[in-house]
């Protein structure tokens, strides 16, 4: 969310925003909306006063034993009462469509991202790693799950329904391995490992910014008036929804999580093996800075190079891209996506996205800290995929795949993989 005042001041440039975002907004709306909802608390607040101020002169009446004019003048401030109740319900009504208004404003974006309407229009801003050329055959993740009994669509589908699976044996290893790699990472640069609710309030969600632009994307849970979030980034901002924290170093906070994602909108889009799936685990990294452009900037270059360490130790081939305008979400200020190199789709594959939102979701979820003037501001907030499974597990196995079929285990995983070197074919059980 934006600051009403700002957004008064800088309204061609939330416009321009909205329209490099592909949002329908209209900021004189929003205006003629506010104009009217402060007109109304003047009006509101005026007539209070005078009813205040007329229970004050009828007691004052009442003491000089001048009954008939006290009485007169309650019943002036019954009326009074009445304008006040009228006039009061259009406020709260004006409130609420302010409100709902005011949670469409976009994010502004970052000087240095790219314009653009779609994802094939993000800018590559490094490669690192050779794309690997085989002088065989290779098998795509799929066929090397089915040779090394790894996981199960079909019956994830017959249990579940589509975009679902079962991991088994060594596929289950390789998933939970991947994570706490990740999750180890991070712990050396200094953040907190957390094990948050994936069930929240619809509030958490509209402070985050995921709602109401995102709600087809997630599962509601109705009788319970929750909802399944889609990344631990909610969970993790919301820790301190209403608080006054101190940034004077940087909250670093990472959780692993199941999250869900509906995926609506992605019919016929990757529908084969483990790429767009409904359920799925991630461990994701969140920081709070204070509200300085510099320092949360150097903290997103940061965050960025945490994921960049997992995959150079998964050793993968990527590229980092930054993210144009018409491939962001509304509350992104500034986004790099890395994609990595699926042999299968001879192309590169979104594993982890990297976000700085500066104080869009600390205004939403009312989250402060006290400068060294003691003024009190909204944080800045940031956020980063460390790792997301079971998708990683597609370029994991594709790029590491031997000629015999057997896979070979980056000398980084074999810690949590047991000491194993290569994961050998075996006979697949049904």
């Amino acid at each position: 969310m934006l600051d009403i005042n700002w957004i008064r001041e800088h309204a061609n440039e939330v416009e321009e925003a909205a329209r490099l975002k592909n949002m329908s907004l209209s900021i004189k709306e929003l205006i003629d909306t506010d104009d009217r909802r402060r007109e109304l608390i003047t009006k509101v607040e005026k007539l209070r006063g005078q009813r205040n101020k007329g229970s004050q002169k009828v007691g004052q009446l009442m003491k000089e034993g001048r009954k008939e004019e006290a009485e007169q003048l309650r019943g002036e401030i019954r009326e009074l009462g009445g304008s006040i109740e009228q006039w009061d319900k259009e406020l709260s009504e004006t409130e609420k469509e302010y409100e709902r208004q005011m949670l469409f404003v976009p994010n502004i974006v970052s000087k240095d991202t790219p314009i653009g309407k779609s994802d094939e229009d993000n800018v590559l801003v490094r490669q690192v790693g050779e794309v690997t050329v085989r002088d065989f055959v290779i098998k795509d993740h799929i066929q090397l799950g089915e040779l090394h009994d790894l996981f199960d669509v079909p019956r994830g589908v017959k249990v579940s329904g589509s975009r679902s699976y079962y991991l088994k044996g060594d596929g289950v290893l390789l998933h939970r391995a991947v994570q706490q790699l990740a999750l180890d990472i991070v712990m050396k640069h200094g953040f907190m490992p957390m094990d948050v609710p994936i069930m929240v309030r619809e509030e958490a969600l509209i402070n985050t910014g995921f709602f109401p632009t995102g709600r087809d994307q997630t599962y509601a849970l109705e009788e319970e008036d929750k909802f399944l979030v889609g990344t631990s980034e909610v969970p993790l901002i919301s820790y301190y929804a209403g608080e006054v924290v101190d940034v004077t170093e940087p909250i670093r906070l990472a959780a692993v999580s199941t999250s869900f994602r509906s995926e609506v909108g992605s019919a016929g889009r990757d529908v084969r093996g483990l790429y767009r799936v409904h359920q799925f685990a991630k461990v994701e990294m969140v920081v709070l800075t204070e509200a300085n452009d510099e320092v949360s900037e150097r903290v997103h270059q940061e965050i960025t190079s945490y994921a960049e360490q997992l995959l150079e130790a998964l050793e993968l081939p990527y590229r980092v891209m930054a993210v144009c305008t018409g491939d962001m979400s509304q509350k992104t200020y500034k986004q790099y996506d890395i994609e990595t190199w699926m042999p299968s789709r001879q192309a590169y594959g979104e594993t982890h996205s990297s976000s700085n939102l500066h104080d869009f979701q600390a205004r939403r979820s009312n989250i402060r800290y006290r400068d060294q003037d003691g003024q009190l501001k909204y944080v800045h907030t940031l956020n980063n995929t460390a790792a997301a499974s079971p998708r990683i597990l597609i370029p994991l196995l594709e790029n590491h795949q031997l000629e015999d079929g057997s896979i070979y285990i980056p000398k980084a995983l074999r810690p949590y993989m047991g000491g194993r070197e290569i994961i050998t074919c075996t006979a697949v059980q049904g």
